[in-house]
């Protein structure tokens, strides 16, 4: 048996707030059946990827998922947006710029970051630092983002507290929330900032909680979005990906 269908069952969806089925369709078959070559191989795919001109530090298992999500499971929330926090050089961004621009006409991508390394950080619970990531030139950010003439992109800059509520004021609801800001505050705020505005049925990927050096992500998934707010994992693999309740 190679796929999930036959593993599972064609009766299992909604369960607990999560997709049974769609969680698996992406997990497992990222992991263990023959989605990644499938994905590498698709002309989409790759022109995203040429574009977005190789600046993006993301693992290629995060990046395949959010290719996944985008492009097989957001037709039902073609009315909204994506926003990411935590863009750094804006690679992933122009990545999902360019598949919403291709799929779902009028959908915006908002990219949120300082575009000049962390704030303070806590560190009873961070691992990185003040300044990390501060190599990020935003003026040659400003000046590539142009390049790929992508209309549907916009570069937000500044600490998400001070750039946020305003965007929020005039973006559509949201449609995927992609939280790739690596320690507690910035994801926490990022979460909790964006919830009023998330269509039902949203997704909400979280890029570092799983890696060793964001502790902090982790905790907020652990206390904000499981504890706090009950809901429950749709994947862990490559990365956590939620649904917001409808």
């Amino acid at each position: 048996m190679d796929t999930v269908e036959e593993r599972l069952g064609t009766d299992s969806n909604w369960r607990a707030g999560r997709n049974v089925k769609e969680g698996y369709e992406r997990g497992w078959g990222l992991q263990f059946g023959k989605l990644r070559d499938q994905i590498l191989g698709e002309t989409l795919f790759k022109e995203a990827r040429r574009v977005a001109g190789g600046r993006s530090v993301m693992s290629e298992g995060n990046c395949l998922n959010l290719y996944l999500l985008i492009t097989r499971y957001l037709q039902p929330l073609a009315g909204g947006d994506i926003l990411e926090f935590g863009s750094y050089r804006c690679g992933n961004a122009v990545f999902m710029a360019c598949l919403a621009a291709k799929l779902y006409p009028g959908m915006q991508v908002y990219a949120f970051d300082t575009f000049a390394g962390m704030p303070e950080t806590d560190k009873a619970i961070d691992l990185h630092s003040a300044g990390d990531f501060g190599d990020a030139n935003f003026d040659e950010i400003r000046r590539f983002s142009d390049k790929t003439g992508l209309e549907n992109l916009h570069l937000v800059r500044g600490l998400f507290e001070d750039t946020t509520p305003a965007v929020l004021e005039q973006c559509r609801p949201i449609a995927l929330l992609h939280v790739d800001a690596d320690i507690y505050s910035a994801c926490a705020y990022a979460y909790d900032v964006c919830k009023p505005r998330m269509m039902p049925g949203a997704y909400i990927a979280f890029d570092d909680s799983l890696f060793s050096s964001c502790l902090g992500a982790m905790e907020v998934v652990e206390d904000l979005v499981i504890k706090r707010d009950g809901l429950n994992s749709e994947q862990v693999y490559p990365h956590f990906v939620f649904r917001y309740p409808s």
